[in-house]
């Protein structure tokens, strides 16, 4: 196992006591200066790296792929900034893959790919801070970062005390700005535009608006989890009383869809329908009879039996013909309309010969 480096020693680390380095690709993690995690290592290219490495000095440069989807990613796939790491462990795994432990030395630049077989390798630049200008400012902006913090542990379920305390006793603003950002869920993207920006005062400004953010997001996520909650368990309550309701109704011989559907039965058998209208109306009620009330198809069926059953189907009345009458009624209730009040006539004169 090789030593883990000091904050001293990796401040003080020279990158270019070496021409070119390894290269090995990340899918979805971005490594940061001082940051020590494990990664799974599982691709051709990232074994053969991993088994090359001598005993001593084991330094790669770990990237994050673009894309973390892509399998097999070439130098084009990755971003041009990355982290100078120490291999400090390699654990083999059951499926013959492997796992290692590594540490963050320094933000780097890939000037160029030297090498692409049987893994890449690439001359880098160390890329330095910038100088603070005024650190009356950056202290500043570094309360606010740890207020923000808290705050952030406060709702955000994976943080926990640990992180809190471990960011109290950083008191460098490059160091903590890296570590607060490289505990919270968040995308690859931005984690990377995290590592690649140098000047330390927006480095903060992008972790606050980050931090600030995912306060938002999460808070608001609660909110409408709450109101979910509070919609499902009021949906449940209302179902469990109208279940009880309906079994005291059973229990007492008053179950509303039994009453309902009697109702509609003696109203059939009152309507005095031709038989062929009859059965269809007892064929429709025994179909309502088996859909649950709280179904729009119930509330359809019981309207059309109902419509059935309010046809006149056997009052009548005798048909009195008077022609003066009739265009007494309908000059005194229609104004105009002479051709139609015209054919009206005709057609009850014609009735009156029949």
């Amino acid at each position: 196992m090789t030593e883990k480096l000091s904050e001293k020693e990796i401040e003080d680390f020279d990158v270019e006591q070496t021409d070119h380095y390894p290269v090995m690709p990340l899918r979805n993690t971005v490594l940061f200066p001082q940051q020590v995690i494990p990664i799974y290592i599982g691709r051709d290219r990232s074994l053969k790296l991993i088994n090359d490495l001598g005993t001593d000095k084991r330094y790669i440069v770990v990237i994050a792929q673009e894309d973390g989807s892509i399998e097999d990613p070439s130098p084009n796939d990755l971003y041009s900034y990355g982290t100078l790491a120490q291999v400090l462990k390699v654990f083999d795994m059951p499926d013959n893959s492997k796992s290692a432990i590594v540490q963050g030395i320094s933000r780097v630049k890939v000037l160029d790919y030297t090498s692409k077989e049987p893994y890449f390798t690439a001359a880098v630049e160390s890329m330095n801070d910038e100088p603070i200008k005024d650190h009356l400012e950056i202290d500043g902006l570094i309360k606010n970062l740890r207020q923000a913090f808290e705050d952030l542990m406060k709702v955000a379920p994976n943080l926990t005390e640990e992180h809190s305390g471990m960011l109290k006793n950083i008191q460098k603003p490059n160091r903590l700005t890296d570590r607060a950002i490289s505990v919270i869920t968040i995308s690859n993207q931005e984690k990377q535009d995290i590592l690649e920006e140098l000047n330390i005062k927006r480095r903060i400004e992008k972790a606050l608006n980050i931090i600030s953010r995912e306060i938002q997001r999460i808070k608001l996520g609660d909110e409408i989890q709450s109101e979910v909650h509070d919609e499902i368990t009021k949906t449940q309550r209302e179902y469990y009383l109208r279940e009880q309701m309906k079994a005291i109704k059973k229990e007492l011989g008053e179950d509303e869809g039994t009453v309902e559907l009697n109702e509609l039965e003696d109203k059939i058998k009152a309507a005095q329908m031709p038989k062929e209208s009859e059965k269809i109306a007892l064929k429709e009620l025994d179909r309502l009879s088996r859909i649950p009330t709280q179904s729009p198809e119930y509330n359809v069926s019981r309207t059309y039996i109902e419509w059935l059953t309010d046809l006149p189907w056997s009052i009548s009345s005798e048909d009195r013909i008077d022609l003066k009458e009739a265009k007494k009624i309908l000059d005194e209730d229609h104004y105009g309309l002479d051709k139609v009040k015209e054919r009206i006539i005709e057609y009850l004169a014609v009735r009156n010969l029949k």
